[in-house]
């Protein structure tokens, strides 16, 4: 008699499923005779592909006798396959005395209870048992694949946030991609702000940047200019059609939109609190010009057109003797209507919040296209008169005559003359100063023809005379006139006579 035998000694297979949990129970199969098999199992859920895989063990009861399996029936009618190789059925397959083998078979995740019904035959007396195996499949115990993706409405993520910076990034939780056809942007924002704390209204700066985790795509990077000045940076749950971009008063808010909120969607992500209030400055480019005017005033123009300019701005002009005006600036506008009195332009200050600006302080200066005093002269042999006239427009100018050791002053309102009238003596000159301008100039005394026993002088109107500031030199030699005196003009300390 010749007995056929299947050798088991192939390594086992690995049946690739993972994350495998035990559901199953052994269950025993009567034998129909003195001849039979022995049928046990042992099943487990494969995640991966959400499938029950069952173990079925048969054992021959025989000690000195080989089975041959020679027909299978299993219900659910899935294979039954020899678990060593995975693919090999269990017909035809002999069991040696004694001995075991191993089969496997997948059904699906729902099945409760599940059989396998074997027909053996013996090599003696060419005898054919059957063998039935059960196994119950427990209903209550879940057997789902293992996901592969998360969907966006799912996912949690965590986040970094450095508000001084502009910088961010978020990163999707575990494993797992989203979903195919699924995505979740984020954007980072930046906010002009009238103070380092939260406070209306806000403009957006810059550009917002956005993107978003989906598909391969599991973390992003986000970074925003800041404002030099007062900001407000948001790392919000959205696109850019999230953002607002002017925040003020009663307006939207981001509330929970902010990552790391309390609430949804902003507490799906975990990390520090996604916002920021800070900067050191103001957030308005507040700036003052001055120009000087000949009746001594002060013109101060305000500006609030800079790049920051985005709020209102209070200027307050101060000037000497406890003069003061303030003027409110929209952003954007400038404002010309300052003008400071002139006894109070020694000293302009320009100030904002209480301080000073930027190039705001000025002092009025005399402007070189003012026009000076004339002083026109009238001589003969017993008076020589100087006048000086003062133009309209300007301040009123302190006039010095001196002649024969006389000095005469006056002050001279502007669009008014005054006249000072010498004796004739022996000196042939005078020295008319403009003290407050720091000006000097020399009238000659030159009557026509000869005084006192010299010939007789008639009475002619002299030269007007115009002069130049003190450091300057003489301009040129005026023309001498009948009857009348020559003036010209020199610098302080260094008098220049010009004769005819």
């Amino acid at each position: 008699m010749i007995r056929t035998k299947l050798s088991l000694r192939r390594p086992l297979a690995v049946l690739g499923a993972a994350l495998l949990g035990l559901t199953g129970a052994v269950a025993l199969a009567a034998p129909a005779s003195a001849h039979h098999t022995t049928t046990t199992a042992t099943a487990k859920c494969d995640q991966l592909s959400g499938e029950r895989v069952i173990t079925w063990t048969i054992e021959n009861s025989e000690k000195d006798k080989a089975a041959t399996l020679q027909t299978v029936t299993s219900d659910p009618n899935t294979p039954v396959v020899l678990e060593s190789d995975g693919k090999t059925p269990l017909e035809g397959v002999v069991i040696d005395n004694g001995g075991t083998t191993k089969a496997v078979q997948r059904v699906p995740a729902d099945t409760k209870t599940a059989t396998l019904k074997l027909h053996s035959l013996w090599v003696v007396n060419d005898e054919k048992f059957d063998d039935v195996g059960t196994i119950n499949l427990p209903a209550d115990e879940a057997c789902k694949p293992a996901p592969k993706c998360v969907d966006a409405s799912e996912a949690s993520y965590s986040h970094t946030f450095d508000g001084p910076k502009g910088t961010a990034t978020v990163k999707l939780d575990g494993d797992l991609p989203l979903c195919e056809g699924s995505e979740q942007p984020f954007t980072l924002v930046s906010y002009f702000a009238p103070r380092p704390q939260f406070a209306t209204p806000q403009y957006v700066y810059g550009t917002p940047d956005t993107d978003t985790i989906g598909g391969t795509k599991t973390e992003i990077e986000l970074n925003v200019e800041i404002p030099n000045c007062h900001t407000q940076v948001d790392l919000i749950w959205g696109g850019k059609d999230e953002v607002i971009d002017e925040i003020t008063d009663g307006g939207p808010r981001y509330n929970d939109k902010k990552l790391g909120s309390p609430g949804a969607p902003g507490n799906r992500s975990h990390g520090k609190p996604g916002w920021y209030n800070g900067g050191d400055k103001s957030c308005t480019t507040p700036a003052s010009t001055f120009a000087s005017n000949c009746d001594g005033t002060v013109a101060v123009s305000l500006s609030n057109d800079g790049k920051d300019g985005k709020y209102p701005v209070e200027f307050e002009v101060k000037g000497e003797n406890g003069w003061s005006k303030k003027v409110t600036v929209e952003a954007g506008k400038a404002d010309n209507s300052v003008v400071v009195p002139a006894e109070n332009a020694g000293k302009v200050e320009v100030l904002v919040d209480g301080k000073v600006i930027e190039n705001g302080t000025y002092s009025w200066a005399r402007p070189e296209d003012c026009p000076l005093p004339d002083i026109t002269t009238k001589a003969d042999c017993k008076d020589f008169s100087l006048t000086a006239t003062n133009p309209e427009g300007g301040l009123p100018v302190k006039v010095e005559f001196t002649y024969g050791g006389k000095t005469e002053t006056r002050t001279v309102q502007p669009g008014k003359a005054e006249t000072v009238t010498f004796k004739a003596g022996k000196d042939d000159s005078a020295l008319v100063a403009l003290p407050d301008l720091d000006m000097e100039m020399e009238a000659v005394y030159a009557p026509e023809g000869t005084c006192g026993g010299g010939g007789a002088g008639g009475e002619e109107p002299g030269l007007p005379v115009t002069g130049v500031a003190a450091g300057g030199i003489a301009a040129g030699a005026l023309a001498l006139l009948a009857l009348g005196a020559v003036l010209f003009f020199v610098a302080r300390r260094r008098r220049v006579r010009f004769t005819a």
